[in-house]
């Protein structure tokens, strides 16, 4: 097959994203197929009489690579690239058309926001992941617990904020997690223990947007939970070795100590399995999409944090761990992640 990988993007997890998408095209040339890695922000220059089909890589071409600085890209340098002032690049819908299908290798923004996913399917491009719909749901965490909480899903209590015409009521949580509504890789997160360091926090969420959530800190250990193909894989615990898991310690090697199976009895096991699949249903999520939890250490109970419709799969990231533990490799997971998709309807 000829497949393009859609990575980078405007967006704050634009790094996270270029890393994946390089592993995941070596990967699916390592399975015999021809593979172009694309930035969907910054596309790509062509000659006019150029065939698309002749950018494509095979196995035995140079590899592609890319390291993930341990700072976030500048938003406002990078949006001075934008090609005729549009989020997506020069060429690239012409390159997507040219692919038997689209690997989805965005983080954040419209790579997970539901834009691009939308875009692609009114050009009926067949791609990876999760329909606009399931995008646009779990992209926003405001739309996320109030799904989530109608279904009987733990999640924080908290409030949501519009900074452009809201102020924070006297009444709020303590300690709590200020956050940005709608970025990922924990990217403008912080963990806040009195109002000094919260009006830090929100001036943090603020750089990326206005809309922004102010949840209860719950106290207890963090998991994950992917999906392939609606089942859970096995739950991996994350332990900072040092603060909390922010952009830097989920991203720079040696950081975060994973154990993937994690320690669990069989019935938690159980419950955060269950959990993570109603989760994915709940939001509509498409072949694969990862869940994120703290396990509250008095309550004993799964509160779900978000859901991550493409999860990273850079060497540190969480999804490609699980499925190891599964059983299932690395190219056969990419492998999997292509057949499993589902054509345009």
């Amino acid at each position: 097959m000829n497949i393009v990988v859609l990575a980078g993007g405007y967006s704050p997890e634009r790094d996270v994203s270029l890393s994946s998408g390089s592993l995941i095209a070596n990967s699916l040339m390592r399975s015999g197929h021809r593979v172009l890695l694309v930035d969907a922000f910054l596309g790509m220059e062509i000659d006019e009489g150029v065939n698309p089909h002749t950018l494509f890589r095979s196995l035995g071409d140079a590899e592609y690579s890319y390291t993930i600085p341990e700072v976030a890209p500048d938003m406002e340098a990078l949006k001075k690239l934008a090609y005729r002032g549009s989020l997506v690049g020069h060429n690239v819908l012409r390159l997507c058309r040219a692919a038997d299908i689209v690997f989805m290798a965005l983080h954040g923004a419209m790579g997970e926001n539901g834009q691009m996913q939308a875009i692609l399917e009114a050009e009926n491009i067949r791609f990876t992941g999760s329909t606009h719909v399931g995008c646009v749901l779990a992209m926003d965490k405001d739309i996320t617990k109030k799904l989530l909480a109608a279904e009987g899903i733990p999640v924080a209590k908290g409030l949501t904020l519009d900074l452009r015409k809201e102020s924070l009521p006297d009444e709020h949580p303590m300690p709590c997690v200020v956050k940005p509504c709608s970025c990922g890789s924990s990217v403008g997160i912080s963990i806040v223990h009195d109002e000094a360091e919260l009006q830090q926090a929100i001036g943090e969420a603020k750089k990326y947007e206005d809309l922004i959530l102010v949840e209860e800190k719950i106290p207890g250990r963090e998991f994950s939970v992917g999906i392939l193909d609606g089942k859970a894989l096995p739950p991996i615990e994350i332990i900072p070795k040092c603060g909390f898991y922010d952009y830097k310690n989920k991203y720079q090697a040696g950081a975060t100590e994973e154990i993937c199976p994690a320690q669990l009895t069989a019935e938690e096991r159980a419950r955060i399995g269950e959990l993570a699949e109603k989760v994915a249903r709940v939001l509509r999520l498409g072949t694969y999409c990862r869940i994120d939890f703290i396990l509250h250490e008095t309550e004993h109970e799964f509160y779900c944090l978000e859901a991550n419709t493409l999860p990273g799969m850079t060497p540190n990231s969480l999804l490609p761990q699980e499925a190891r533990a599964a059983g299932i490799g690395y190219d056969e997971l990419c492998e999997t992640i292509v057949r499993l998709s589902p054509e345009v309807e």
